[in-house]
């Protein structure tokens, strides 16, 4: 028997809206309002808001709570300051990536995790599961929070327009508790679209008013609201991975080429750590297939799945794929071996639907904003 999908705070709002609805990791969220193009060149060149209710919140606390998180996490959290944020990861015993994760410091023992929607119930058994043998408290607080975020070059603008909490001295990933429009947050500055932007964690019973508060005061700088279509292809310009796509339980840290996020330096053992002393020497003496990004000769999408080719043979994956606005070209991430994977690597193809398409190999990201 299949369960209705949940509903954020923001609901009525997004279909009042006019927004394209679709389940997304068992959420009803907006796809669309309009055109995803013009909702992806407004976070490129001006700004957009997004409802990102679905994300996952688990908050940690207690005397030993940074000591749980570093055995139970690939990061150090030990070395996150108060008011930071740390981008890691949760594998399992075998090094296989269960998820990606954002871990903010919100006291001297209050930590919340943030996990993707299709994994947060996954994420949180699998705390709660570490916990035991520690002085520390593992909490959903997934219903406890409504996220928006306002992201591209016009953002900082318009939070200004809204809250007088410090905006400058908020570094890139760190938090902050403000009022934003009368509504006490949580201000982080964590994107995942390749621009600068703000995320704000609310009660749900405030969400509509922040919403709306940040529609005036966006609107003189053209700020639309925006849909997780866009999303994607922001993420994918920047280069950012996507659980499911570049990272699996099938890859480990070393792998997805994100080795830096393991830190074997920390103290104590944590979950994971002898597979992934085994991956980071296989890493090293015979590279395993790596990360690339393609961009089609022609107009044809490759999707996730699709063969990548040369000399005839298939020498790996696509694992996300779009047309690019800003590029005005197909693209793509793919897993490739590495003999394939130099950027300008010649006679690499993808089979898509039994044509080989011809692809450059370019280095990632394939969008960098301009600081």
């Amino acid at each position: 028997m299949s369960t209705a999908p949940r509903l954020t705070a923001l609901d009525a709002l997004h279909r009042s809206l006019g927004a394209t609805m679709t389940d997304f990791a068992g959420w009803d969220m907006p796809l669309r309002y309009a055109s995803e193009r013009d909702e992806h060149n407004a976070v490129r060149t001006r700004a957009g808001l997004f409802d990102l209710s679905h994300m996952g919140e688990i908050t940690v606390t207690g005397p030993e709570a940074a000591a749980f998180l570093s055995y139970a996490l690939v990061g150090n959290i030990a070395t996150v300051g108060n008011g930071r944020a740390r981008y890691t990861m949760i594998v399992q015993e075998d090094g296989g990536i269960v998820d990606d994760l954002i871990v903010y410091r919100l006291g001297e023992t209050e930590y919340m995790v943030v996990a993707n929607a299709g994994n947060a119930q996954i994420v949180l058994d699998a705390l709660t599961a570490r916990a035991g043998g520690f002085d520390a408290e593992v909490r959903d607080d997934r219903d406890a929070y409504a996220l928006l975020a306002v992201q591209g070059p016009e953002s900082p603008a318009i939070m200004k327009a809204v809250t007088d909490a410090d905006l400058d001295g908020l570094k890139y990933y760190a938090g902050l508790p403000g009022t934003v429009a009368g509504v006490p947050a949580l201000i982080a500055r964590t994107g995942y679209t390749g621009e600068d932007g703000f995320e704000l964690f609310v009660a749900p019973e405030h969400a509509e008013q922040l919403w709306r508060a940040l529609t005036e005061a966006g609107a003189p700088h053209g700020l639309i609201p925006c849909g997780l279509s866009c999303r994607d292809t922001l993420r994918l310009e920047a280069g950012m991975p996507l659980y499911g796509h570049e990272l699996t339980t099938a890859l480990t840290p070393f792998d997805a080429g994100l080795g830096r996020v393991v830190k074997f330096e920390k103290e104590g053992d944590f979950v994971g750590r002898e597979a992934l002393t085994a991956a980071a020497e296989r890493a090293e003496s015979a590279p395993p297939r790596k990360l690339v990004g393609l961009i089609a000769e022609g107009r044809r999408v490759p999707r996730a799945g699709f063969p990548v080719v040369a000399d005839g043979k298939v020498i790996g994956e696509v694992t996300s794929g779009a047309p690019s606005p800003t590029l005005g070209k197909p693209i793509a991430m793919a897993y490739v071996d590495a003999a394939f994977a130099a950027p300008g690597t010649e006679g690499v193809g993808v089979d898509i639907r039994g044509t080989h398409e011809p692809y450059e190999v370019v280095a990632l990201p394939f969008y960098k904003r301009q600081k």
